[in-house]
């Protein structure tokens, strides 16, 4: 289910649509769902913010081992997150060496192989942009991001102990977030059949000979427009244990920067030293409100409106132009527009000009609305 949250971020609660992705699967099938249909149920799947089926995903595990042709892993071990999943593989010490390429990477190759040899390179090429493709960019930006908070909790500056969780982040199949690949592929049937299921049920995990580390799915996702980790007030993404990732439009940021955004002043603004970290701080403010409550003086005025610059210290200036809308609104007033334009730009004329693609000479509005 989706929602918005105080902030206007898209947050994903849990499943849409008429029964879970386990449920709609089941009941068509990938190999007959259209390719809409089958987006629609993995998108659901990568997004899901709810328990995992434990017992669901254990059988999709051991029945991923059988078609393998492995013996079932003699336990399966659940951790709250990726983070303490890396914690409990770094921890094991009886499980054996991994099978990771016997359960998902060799099951993989000769899916693909079979889809080519039927579909031929150009059928195949048309079905992954028509499937998979179409999950790719948002679901693997959750990856990359999960994984770089995982490193930063986990190693820190320590290189050595990066190195090693790194590459135990690598050898992780992804679960819910092998929604891309699963999305292009029937996954009704051997011998995709077990990896699909454990997908559909719970996060990441780890195969090993005689256990399978799985980790639970998260309990909260907020996301913008633009498929973005993105919240104001808290956690963009949310485990069960604890882990967390905080995020504004997509760039992290620390937990307590979100919470001093609603107590900002010019003077708190131009003492941040990290130019990203700034950037977010006036998009929150308000650029026009910057420019008031900071006493700036404009560079520029003509018919066309006002030219206002923003200095700030080892980054790009701000250039903005004020711009009065000629129409009145229906009560009579007329409203202000604040235009952000490059920074090199030195009148009014091309800076409101630059956002029509228009060079200053050429820029002769008959009615400026």
């Amino acid at each position: 289910m989706t929602g918005t949250d105080a902030t206007g971020a898209t947050e994903v609660r849990g499943m849409t649509g008429s029964g879970t992705v386990d449920e709609v699967v089941d009941r068509v099938g990938t190999t007959r769902a259209s390719a809409p249909d089958a987006v629609a149920l993995w998108r659901e799947c990568a997004a899901a913010a709810v328990p995992a089926d434990r017992a669901e995903a254990e059988a999709g595990v051991r029945l991923a081992y059988r078609r393998a042709g492995l013996a079932e892993p003699e336990r399966v071990v659940w951790a709250g997150s990726p983070r303490e999943g890396v914690e409990l593989v770094r921890s094991l010490r009886d499980a054996g060496a991994s099978v990771r390429e016997a359960v998902r990477t060799g099951p993989w190759a000769e899916e693909r192989a079979r889809m080519l040899a039927e579909l031929g390179a150009t059928g195949w090429s048309e079905r992954w942009s028509a499937t998979g493709q179409r999950l790719w960019a948002t679901t693997q930006t959750l990856v990359d991001r999960v994984r770089r908070g995982v490193l930063e909790e986990l190693a820190g500056t320590d290189r050595a102990l990066e190195t090693q969780v790194r590459l135990i982040l690598l050898d992780a199949v992804l679960g819910q977030h092998d929604a891309p690949w699963l999305a292009a592929f029937p996954t009704d049937r051997a011998p995709l059949d077990g990896l699909a299921r454990v997908s559909r049920s719970a996060g990441w995990w780890w195969p090993f000979e005689k256990a399978a580390v799985v980790c639970e799915r998260p309990v909260a996702l907020h996301r913008d427009e633009a498929g973005r980790l993105d919240r104001g007030d808290g956690p963009a993404l949310a485990f069960p244990d604890g882990f967390e990732l905080y995020a504004w439009r997509g760039m992290p940021v620390p937990a307590e920067f979100l919470r001093e955004l609603g107590s900002l002043t010019p003077e708190r603004i131009r003492a941040e030293e990290n130019a990203e970290l700034r950037r977010v701080m006036l998009e929150h403010y308000g650029y026009d409100r910057y420019l008031d409550d900071s006493g700036a003086r404009p560079v520029h005025r003509d018919e066309t409106g006002t030219l206002w610059r923003i200095a700030l210290d080892g980054d790009e200036p701000v250039v903005m132009v004020e711009v009065l809308n000629s129409t009145p609104e229906p009560d009579g007033t007329t409203r202000t527009y604040w235009l952000r334009v490059p920074p090199a730009t030195m009148t009014a004329r091309e800076g409101v000009a630059w956002t029509f693609g228009l060079s200053a000479e050429v820029y002769t509005p008959l009615r400026e609305t």
